[in-house]
């Protein structure tokens, strides 16, 4: 079977960013250095890497829309919750409800941050971004 042309892609856009997060517990709020990351590559999705003192860095992968409009109403699902909170602040749920790690950021940074990334990669081009060919191959074999 012939090779289709690839589609010229744009080039690739990067983002990464600290920001200042809690981890809440039953008792305290405790900093965790953290470190979100955003590529044209993988346009739907924000990387949060935590980094968890004396222990292996956490990623977790959330989804920019949810993000944004997290930070006005409850919103997500399964092991990602969003919501927003008091004085300014959001929260995120992450994990299985009853097992879950509760994060809170201020709501204007994280907010900032999601308008950075629709700066790089405005909402509804987000496919043209994508590098479709490995897949395409993998399905040829």
């Amino acid at each position: 079977m012939p090779k289709l042309p690839a589609a010229q892609l744009p080039s690739p856009r990067v983002l990464s960013r600290s920001i200042a997060v809690e981890l809440l517990t039953e008792d305290v709020a405790v900093g965790v250095e953290t470190t979100v990351s955003y590529t044209s590559r993988d346009p739907y999705a924000l990387s949060v890497l935590f980094h968890i003192p004396g222990d292996v860095p956490v990623l977790w992968r959330i989804d920019r829309e949810t993000v944004l409009a997290g930070s006005l109403a409850a919103t997500g699902e399964g092991e990602v919750r969003v919501l927003p909170a008091p004085e300014g602040k959001v929260l995120l749920r992450l994990g299985p409800a009853g097992h879950c790690a509760m994060v809170r950021c201020v709501r204007e940074e994280l907010s900032r941050l999601v308008r950075d990334t629709l700066a790089l990669v405005p909402q509804g081009t987000e496919e043209r971004h994508i590098d479709w060919q490995p897949l395409l191959d993998s399905l040829r074999r």
